[in-house]
């Protein structure tokens, strides 16, 4: 079969690895350029223009950050989460929303393995979900973390969908707000009677796309009375997000101390609210996967007294009026904004009433200034890098900037 395998990212190289038989003819295609690390004697088309010509292969794998739009051929494109869903011999969970995807997928994993599950963790978390299939037995249990990339196209829903609460994001990329939550929306689109849709009962659009399945509904958040002592990491949100996980798991789990054991078990991910170190009365804290503005009020709202938070980075195209208002509302906050978004959050920072005392626009894109800068504004307290935005200014991704940002405060 002759295969176009197009984006040559993580998924992009786990698509070749998957397809690369003696029975298949595959080419790399990648609009970006010719992409770095390609396998020996690998066939590449690169370029703006490497998309326009695939209609001789008789399948297109897509990637998950491709528009499904620059592939117009009918029938022939496919995805690996495609193939995973088609293959995969164990039932699904999948977890889908804004933000808290990964938290809350690795919540359900740590609640699921208490319980002596097997259980892969794949998806957008960082596994690809294909590289993982041949690994998965038919009695394991998947956790897919679900992006919108990955949704676009999807063909077949998890027996367990997880719809987070949903608002504005990837507008640099979705054509609107409504494909956005079109894409979102795909997880519980093939669900049955036989299957179960977990939701946020406080968000409009993760209830409306859970009144649209016909599965089992199961909402949340919930008196988290019996579990919250158990929960190790930080924040309100972090609450509302082990609430979906215990939902999630109801088929499987049942038992209280098991699901305490499990939610005691997490202790977060990397760039998630990571406390860094206290320098001098002063908590530096790493929450450089915050990309929504509404990712950087839950972090704001997980510490009181004096903070000080470094917002900016890539424009996306959010609307950060929600977040300056939360700001304007508590003067302990000290905002330091820098990134190519700078002046449009200043600006709303500014609109909401946020007085300029509180607000510091850096113009360097020098990471060490930035975060000293930061550290100058406060004597006790929280420095927090809780950006709101995208990272692709100034960073490879957030792992980069959150790397970044901690080896800085490891030198301070």
């Amino acid at each position: 079969m002759k295969i176009a395998v197009a984006g040559y990212g993580l998924e992009g190289k786990a698509a070749y690895e998957y397809w690369n038989t003696p029975d298949n003819d595959i080419t790399i295609v990648d609009e970006r350029g010719e992409p770095d690390n390609l396998p020996d004697s690998a066939k590449v088309i690169s370029g703006p223009d490497a998309f326009s010509n695939l209609g001789e292969f008789d399948l297109i794998i897509r990637s998950p950050s491709i528009h499904p739009k620059k592939l117009p051929y009918p029938g022939k494109v496919w995805s690996t989460t495609n193939e995973f869903f088609e293959r995969c011999p164990a039932p699904i969970i999948g977890v889908t929303g804004t933000k808290g995807k990964g938290t809350t997928s690795s919540l359900i994993a740590s609640i699921l393995r208490a319980a002596d599950a097997t259980v892969h963790l794949v998806g957008n978390i960082g596994t690809p979900a294909i590289s993982e299939l041949k690994h998965i037995a038919s009695n394991d249990i998947v956790v897919f973390e679900l992006s919108s990339f990955q949704l676009w196209d999807i063909q077949k829903s998890p027996h367990v969908a997880v719809v987070l609460g949903i608002e504005p994001d990837h507008l640099d990329v979705h054509d609107s707000m409504e494909e956005y939550i079109a894409a979102k929306a795909n997880i519980t689109k093939f669900q049955t009677s036989a299957d179960t849709v977990v939701f946020n009962s406080l968000n409009d659009i993760s209830r409306s796309i859970a009144d649209a399945s016909q599965a089992t509904k199961i909402a949340y958040p919930y008196n988290m009375a019996d579990y919250s002592s158990s929960l190790v990491i930080p924040g309100a949100h972090n609450v509302e997000n082990a609430s979906a996980a215990i939902a999630a798991v109801r088929e499987y789990v049942n038992n209280a101390d098991i699901i305490r054991r499990g939610l005691a078990s997490f202790d977060g991910l990397p760039h998630r609210i990571k406390f860094i170190r206290d320098v001098n009365g002063v908590q530096f804290y790493d929450d450089s996967y915050s990309s929504a503005p509404s990712a950087s009020i839950a972090a704001l709202r997980s510490f009181t007294g004096s903070r000080v938070i470094l917002l900016g980075g890539f424009d996306k195209g959010a609307d950060f009026s929600v977040l300056a208002s939360y700001i304007a509302a508590d003067t302990s906050v000290h905002c330091v904004v820098y990134g190519a978004v700078r002046h449009r959050i200043a600006s709303a920072l500014a609109s909401a009433g946020v007085l300029e005392q509180h607000v510091t626009v850096i113009e360097s894109q020098d990471f060490s200034e930035i975060i000293t800068t930061a550290q100058s504004k406060i004597t006790n307290g929280v420095v927090l890098l809780s950006p709101g935005c995208a990272s692709f200014d100034m960073f490879k991704n957030f792992t980069d900037r959150g790397e970044q940002f901690t080896a800085i405060v490891e030198s301070l």
